[in-house]
């Protein structure tokens, strides 16, 4: 199968930027609240489920799988630059980490309680989402719960808008269209925040975070 060039794209972009990465993000929750409660949350949900295990999709580091795993989660990670999984493994060995694509999963139907993808749709072109949703609901268990977030944009008309990210070609997505779409493809909406951009933000993006089940 041919890799699209998006994939090739991100992925050379980010093992360029690997450890400078890690660096800048290692406690990169640490001040942010409410994108902890939301983790909190699905973390609550995925174990009143029943548990099951828990994927970190776009991972990075691995310090968000980590945090999950701190929850009481089977927690693991997957992402497509091999030097972000490197140095994932190498700082937290006890967890799983692979090299892999959301747009076709390593993982069996229905094989997951809980997936995370935390601003790793933001570099999928708008006409690959509903195939990156596709491959969300086919991995989790019914009533296996998703929790999003991405940098967003109000206006509904609009599925996405691009942006000039420091790594790799970036969309800002609207919170509406994209609960439709995961509507469409099988799961219900249990909770939505928005987040205004602080007074010192470098661009005044608001952040969205979208807690689906799947039906």
């Amino acid at each position: 199968m041919i890799e699209p060039d998006f994939l090739r794209t991100t992925r050379t972009a980010y093992d360029a930027v690997a450890g400078l990465y890690a660096e800048l993000f290692a406690n990169a929750l640490e001040d942010h609240p409410l994108d902890r409660a939301m983790l909190i949350a699905f973390a609550d949900l995925v174990r009143a489920n029943g548990g099951g295990p828990v994927a970190d999709l776009g991972c990075g580091p691995g310090h968000v799988t980590a945090l999950l795993h701190s929850f009481g989660l089977d927690a693991s990670g997957v992402d497509l630059s091999s030097e972000m999984i490197a140095i994932a493994r190498a700082a937290h060995p006890e967890l799983r980490f692979e090299v892999g694509s959301m747009t076709a999963l390593d993982l069996t139907d229905g094989s997951l309680g809980g997936a995370l993808a935390r601003y790793s749709i933001i570099h999928t072109p708008p006409e690959q989402l509903p195939q990156v949703c596709a491959e969300f609901h086919r991995v989790l268990a019914p009533g296996g719960h998703l929790l999003l977030a991405f940098q967003a944009h109000d206006d509904p008309s609009e599925l996405a808008k691009s942006f000039d990210h420091k790594v790799a070609l970036a969309y800002r997505w609207s919170p509406d269209r994209v609960a439709a779409l995961l509507s469409e493809t099988g799961f219900t909406e249990t909770a939505r925040l928005r987040q205004v951009a602080p007074p010192d933000a470098k661009r005044d993006f608001p952040q969205a975070h979208l807690l689906v089940a799947k039906v």
